[in-house]
């Protein structure tokens, strides 16, 4: 078993920035990643919302700059999977798959997972036209042609926003009616920009260097055909990285982490930040500022117990 006084659990913006932070304030932290440090932001080509670049920059250097800096104050970063938490009057067991560590406060920043369509394509094209952030990419996107794969709330949210940019945008829905609220449905029939594949799912995703289309295969028909597109927007969900954490942390309906507004959960020197967090806008400058709260509120909790 290893001692700190901090766990962090993540390396995406989140719990990098946290890194950061409790490294300045001297607390001798580990953090713990299971991927890539970075995060998701990583696969982002061009981030253009983030201060302190109005050329904009890539999601990947971001990544880079944040653990370089958090390295500079001196925590301990070790790639590994967490695999369940415990919560005892010594200090809080965090287990990967490896090792134990025992600390006085915790940040959870594991964020969540995006749910893939799995198609051919789908992977190899991330970041080279299949996106999954409107808001993030969508400006890259100006002038051309977008399908939004999807019919809930948060697909046609996001392909009205890409109606802001996109020529056009389709809908590729599985099923011959939206699942998303009437109010959206209604807002998303009438935006001329936007068309409809219903009973459609995304059999392939085309392309050479960037996207250049999607295979479809009608669920109803059994028919095949193709659309050309620039890019492919995938919008069917995210799930938190909470499963280990049932039963220990308050979670909402979806599996999110609930906190007040100083990042602490349920359980006294438990915090959480980012996008694993409830009500969280998954962006990447909301995570930051999440995980620098969490730090100072972990510090605090710290320094009160001694």
């Amino acid at each position: 078993m290893k001692e700190s006084q901090l766990v962090i659990v993540g390396g995406g913006p989140a719990g990098l920035t946290a890194g950061i932070y409790a490294g300045r304030a001297r607390l001798a932290t580990v953090l713990i990643e299971r991927e890539i440090l970075g995060g998701q932001i990583t696969y982002t080509p061009l981030l253009e919302n983030y201060p302190g670049f109005p050329e904009g920059v890539s999601g990947n250097q971001i990544g880079q700059l944040m653990e370089k800096q958090a390295r500079a104050q001196g925590i301990a970063i070790v790639l590994d999977e967490v695999t369940g938490l415990e919560v005892r009057p010594e200090g809080k067991l965090v287990k990967t798959t490896g090792e134990t560590y025992r600390a006085r406060a915790v940040i959870l920043a594991g964020g969540c997972r995006r749910l893939l369509i799995n198609a051919p394509g789908e992977k190899e094209f991330t970041g080279r036209g299949v996106f999954y952030c409107a808001t993030c990419d969508g400006p890259l996107y100006r002038n051309k042609a977008v399908v939004v794969v999807g019919g809930g709330d948060a697909a046609i949210t996001e392909a009205l926003h890409m109606t802001r940019f996109a020529s056009s945008v389709t809908i590729i829905h599985r099923r011959s009616q939206l699942r998303a609220s009437k109010v959206l449905q209604e807002r998303a029939f009438a935006e001329p920009k936007m068309k409809f594949a219903w009973d459609s799912v995304v059999k392939e995703i085309k392309g050479d260097k960037m996207v250049t289309g999607v295979v479809l295969h009608n669920v109803v028909t059994g028919q095949t055909s193709q659309i050309e597109a620039d890019g492919v927007l995938v919008a069917i969900g995210h799930v938190p990285n909470t499963e280990y954490l049932k039963g220990i942390v308050n979670l909402d309906e979806a599996g999110y982490i609930i906190t007040d507004q100083m990042m602490a959960t349920n359980v006294a020197g438990v915090f959480a930040a980012g996008d694993i967090r409830h009500d969280s806008i998954r962006q990447v400058v909301s995570a930051a500022g999440d995980g620098g709260t969490a730090a100072v509120a972990a510090e605090r909790y710290i320094s009160e117990a001694k």
